[in-house]
């Protein structure tokens, strides 16, 4: 590639920009303008690119509902009433607290969808009940809520996933349905690791809650378990597309809270919403500097120079997933994962659709590989979030993460080489690819 080609420039600008602490998305959109006109394109191209992707992309509406579902949850008692009913089930082993915190990740990744948002909501608050009285150490504590925090953009909803439906055009419905068995898989590598953890380390026993409070307990969190199923029933049935279970799934966590609870006051729906909208202006931008230099990345030819490349290698289906696994492991310990779903990966679909690859199994895969990225040294962004959470030193916490990263990983080559895991359950469903 000729360094001072428009591209190579425009590539550098972007770089140059987000080390000066630009926003990567506004870093994108300057940078693409900057091709435009080195290219001697229309410059004008770059809103309509914008425009274009944001206003007549249905999907994308998902996003912001699912923000304020999470917002919503977190404002009310809901988050209370789970975390009970999770102590209930799991609170009376060794190390019980450990696994409510694995458990709460389950039940709140049917709601939230974002990985940062369960970290600043239910993980904030199991760092506190975790390190009360000395019981944990605060740097395990920390770490557990980061890599337990990676399960909600797995477990639909999703909203990483919507987002690659976005840029694949995969079904959104049989890619919630596909995240289910992977984001079970990865708590499961987490229990595991808690368990052995709790026994080495002589982790604190609870006291168990009595069986016959269990009932009542339940009770009480029904209308918030309900909302996981309410949504991929909708969704599944017909009744709703994708978009509209995201409305829902706002819709049904305000009535939940304010109708069912009454737990938020007219000043935290207000923060809520307020909250919302900055975290969707936040994704919007970053979205909209994507489209605008995907365009760029194919006016210049670039998937279908790669595809080419790869396939002159002559790889098979199993070695090119293991090669992007690889290259996103890579990549996702210096970018942020939203970032790759936007950039890298519209760049690795052509030969992945050239391949052979089935686009809801490889969508999984990607999206679990860019959130073990969340996790892992030195970029993680959830372990930034919880080193200012926690006051836990990053070396501290690095430490204690890696455990769960490497059981993690494994469960990822897991989902890489055995189709099957993501595939039943959307098969059983009707998947017909």
């Amino acid at each position: 590639m000729n360094l001072a080609s428009p591209f190579s420039l425009s590539v550098v600008a972007i770089t140059a920009l987000a080390l000066l602490g630009l926003p990567i998305g506004h870093s994108m959109i300057a940078g693409s303008i900057l091709y435009l006109w080195l290219a001697g394109l229309d410059m004008g191209t770059s809103a309509e690119q914008l425009l274009n992707g944001l206003y007549t992309s249905y999907i994308l509406l998902a996003v912001p509902m699912f923000i304020l579902a999470a917002e919503l949850m977190n404002a009310g008692t809901m988050t209370d009433r789970l975390l009970q009913f999770c102590n209930a089930v799991v609170g009376r082993f060794r190390g019980g607290l450990a696994q409510v915190n694995v458990l709460q990740s389950i039940i709140f990744a049917g709601m939230s969808g974002s990985a940062i948002a369960d970290a600043a909501g239910t993980g904030k608050m199991m760092q506190q009940l975790m390190t009360k009285d000395g019981k944990y150490p605060a740097s395990y504590a920390a770490a557990l809520t980061a890599v337990t925090s990676v399960i909600g953009p797995i477990i639909p909803p999703s909203i990483p996933l919507v987002i690659y439906a976005l840029i694949s055009d995969a079904s959104i419905g049989y890619l919630f349905i596909a995240g289910i068995v992977p984001g079970l898989l990865l708590a499961l590598t987490q229990m595991i690791i808690v368990a052995i953890d709790a026994r080495r380390k002589n982790f604190p026993v609870e006291k168990p809650v009595p069986l016959r409070e269990f009932p009542a307990i339940t009770l009480r969190a029904f209308p918030a378990l309900m909302l996981p199923v309410v949504l991929l029933v909708g969704i599944r049935g017909g009744v709703m597309t994708p978009t509209e279970a995201a409305a829902v799934a706002a819709g049904y966590a305000l009535l939940i809270s304010v109708v069912i609870y009454r737990s938020v006051t007219p000043g935290q729906l207000y923060h809520a919403l307020l909250n919302s909208a900055r975290t969707t202006a936040s994704i919007g931008m970053l979205i909209a500097g994507a489209l605008v230099f995907n365009y760029v990345v194919t006016v210049e030819n670039i998937p279908q120079s790669l595809s080419v490349i790869l396939q002159s290698w002559d790889l098979s289906p199993m070695g090119f997933l293991i090669l992007v696994n690889i290259l996103l492991l890579i990549l996702g310990c210096v970018l942020e994962g939203t970032t790759i779903l936007l950039v890298i990966v519209p760049v690795l679909i052509p030969t992945a659709e050239t391949l052979g690859v089935d686009m809801v199994h490889f969508g999984v895969m990607v999206v679990v590989n860019i959130m073990l990225g969340l996790v892992t040294p030195p970029y993680g962004l959830l372990l930034f979030i919880m080193t200012r959470i926690a006051e836990v030193p990053l070396r501290d916490l690095v430490h204690d993460v890696m455990p769960f990263l490497y059981a993690m990983i494994a469960a990822l080559m897991l989902i890489t080489f055995f189709p099957s895991l993501v595939l039943w359950l959307p098969r059983l469903l009707g998947y017909q690819g």
